[in-house]
């Protein structure tokens, strides 16, 4: 049996097109324990000067930060756990959503995901597979570094040593309804197929 963490991140809901890749792709798994976070109905809360010393390597002394070290051990833990992580990415300004940024900032934890090494920084979350539901209503090249999105998950990925990635994406979702129906549909499979 496997263990899957999933991760949302659409603001839109039921009419979020990386939610529904999502559910395609869990509907094909049967049987696996899934942690469910979604990061539009119970954000992670952005860093402030509050909560920073609470995400930092070496847990602070007093109550001020104890919620948010409680908070960040548990989205780590839920990392560990898990056999594949499968992320939720609409494309928002040619970025990511700020609040799955806000989930790597309590995630990316130095001496816990990662380390520094003499030969550079070395990720301790080792053997994961990761798989990208990424949704946008223009086509881009990802390469051209206008749609920064999937390069940047793919680096922080990277970092906490998540190598194994695979994107599928869904686009031209605002170029008509019919443009936008044979990309859900193509990207469903794919999704599904990653599935088995």
């Amino acid at each position: 049996m496997s263990n899957i963490l999933v991760i949302r991140s659409a603001a839109t809901g039921d009419a979020s097109i990386s939610n529904t890749l999502i559910d395609a792709y869990l509907a094909a798994t049967p049987g696996a324990t899934v942690v469910d976070r979604d990061l539009d109905a119970d954000p992670v809360p952005h860093v402030t000067s509050r909560s920073l010393a609470g995400i930092g390597r070496q847990a602070p002394e007093g109550t001020d930060f104890a919620t948010t070290r409680a908070l960040a051990d548990m989205l780590i833990a839920e990392v560990f756990a898990a056999d594949t992580i499968v992320i939720g990415l609409p494309l928002y300004n040619f970025g990511i959503p700020s609040t799955l940024k806000s989930w790597f900032d309590y995630v990316l934890r130095a001496g816990t995901t990662f380390q520094y090494t003499a030969t550079g920084p070395e990720g301790l979350v080792k053997g994961k597979k990761a798989i990208i539901a990424h949704a946008r209503a223009g086509q881009y090249d990802d390469t051209a570094g206008i749609a920064l999105a999937v390069p940047h998950l793919k680096s922080l990925l990277g970092f906490m040593g998540v190598t194994d990635v695979e994107v599928v994406t869904a686009e031209g979702l605002a170029f008509g309804p019919e443009a936008a129906a044979a990309a859900i549909t193509g990207a469903t499979a794919k999704i599904a197929a990653l599935a088995k």
